[in-house]
């Protein structure tokens, strides 16, 4: 079998699982060519080489709060195969992260943003939200498909002459076309799972609103680039959205 042949073979059994694995909560459907084995063992050692580089804040405040938010949330998650693990960076950042399998990083300078413990639970939850909707993974999916897109375009297209257009193509395609806008469409979603955990956990939705506000005013001294060239919607986007979704979390508010 030709090379070509084996690049189409390899495309169309990964597209024959679209579908089959759906995000919690929002139920899209979503494309994964990862296990979650696989991707937890990269989040695991991501996690240690992040630890190896970055200062861990030592402050018994921040951490306490940070541990006890986040045990909140990852219980409302109800997922017993993650190991969740929660740790404060000492840098003035206003940002948070969650790798693969549950190690969420939050920067102490989120908390110039952050008001109280149901602000914190925004934070955490939309951390919390990327990693059981797998957002990682499929991200990586993405990325490896257009590889062997581009494969199979240069393959058909004979190479040569046209590898230069053919690779700009695709970079420009893969970064526009996808990346960024599905990139933008998982922080919302992330957005929306986090809202319906942090209910859940106990917290009040409608502070996402309050943080989120407090994120926009920081951030108004400094330069963002357009949305369509981020990979985050704008906050004023996400507030706005936000309105709209929690009415529905108010449901799930204990």
């Amino acid at each position: 079998m030709s090379k070509i042949l084996h690049l189409i073979l390899a495309l169309s059994i990964s597209l024959f699982w679209i579908g089959c694995s759906k995000t919690p909560y929002t139920h899209r459907n979503q494309i994964v060519m990862f296990s979650p084995q696989q991707e937890m063992q990269m989040g695991y050692q991501a996690a240690r080489e992040i630890l190896q580089k970055e200062r861990i804040s030592r402050d018994p405040k921040l951490n306490a709060i940070v541990q006890r938010v986040g045990r909140r949330v990852a219980q409302a998650a109800a997922q017993p195969g993650y190991k969740w693990q929660f740790f404060v960076i000492d840098k003035d950042v206003p940002n948070a992260f969650c790798l693969p399998g549950g190690k969420v990083f939050v920067y102490s300078g989120i908390f110039r943003a952050v008001q109280n413990e149901d602000q914190l639970a925004t934070v955490i939850a939309h951390e919390v939200a990327h990693a059981i909707a797998r957002h990682g993974a499929e991200r990586m999916s993405m990325i490896q498909l257009g590889r062997m897109g581009k494969q199979i375009a240069a393959k058909t297209l004979g190479g040569g002459k046209y590898a230069g257009l053919i690779n700009q193509a695709y970079g420009i395609g893969e970064t526009y076309g996808v990346i960024l806008p599905y990139s933008r469409k998982f922080e919302y979603e992330a957005d929306e799972i986090g809202l319906y955990l942090m209910t859940r956990a106990g917290y009040d939705p409608r502070e996402s609103l309050k943080f989120w506000q407090n994120m926009m005013r920081l951030a108004q001294n400094s330069r963002k680039p357009p949305e369509f060239l981020s990979t985050h919607p704008s906050d004023r986007h996400r507030i706005e959205r936000l309105k709209r979704l929690i009415p529905k979390a108010l449901k799930y508010y204990r």
